[in-house]
């Protein structure tokens, strides 16, 4: 068996030191060694979408990584976008019933916070595209649909300002 080793994790731009085995996935990390529990686990094979943070920026599934591959990256999880006020998409999401049961949600979350970055102007398609990627077993995406499109809407530039 190989032995545990203490790597430095920065998540939320805050350094943690852990001490984990070599095969100890970055889920398992982030949510029993360091208590962020948003980030979900669901189908622990990366096709749910459940587990998505970004690494260094970019979307990424938490239940194909292990944690020591992480040392020297920056990772964000949901804990990031805790707090007042809310994104347009957060925003959106909630005024446009885009959830249920809100186990999808974190991941929906962090692949569309990142997508609408290079993405302002989606089309219907586009959105449902990015979201094939995210299993969400309650609301059947037409509200969370709906949502991207108006979180897009809100955070797109005013012309002429």
């Amino acid at each position: 068996m190989t032995e545990a080793t203490e790597i430095a994790l920065t998540v939320n731009g805050e350094v943690h030191r852990v001490t984990v085995p070599p095969r100890k996935l970055l889920s398992d990390v982030l949510r029993d060694d360091l208590g962020l529990t948003g980030t979900h686990v669901g189908c622990e094979h990366g096709t749910c979408g459940a587990c998505t943070i970004w690494v260094d920026g970019a979307p990424t599934r938490a239940c194909l990584i292990f944690a020591v591959q992480m040392a020297g990256h920056a990772l964000t999880t949901i804990e990031a976008f805790a707090g007042d006020p809310l994104t347009p998409l957060q925003q959106a999401l909630h005024e446009l019933h885009g959830l249920q049961c809100g186990f999808c949600t974190p991941g929906i979350v962090m692949t569309v916070e990142a997508w609408l970055k290079d993405n302002p102007d989606p089309s219907e398609a586009e959105i449902r595209d990015v979201l094939s990627g995210n299993l969400c077993r309650c609301t059947g995406y037409h509200n969370i649909v709906r949502a991207v499109a108006a979180a897009a809407r809100r955070m797109r530039p005013a012309v002429g300002a």
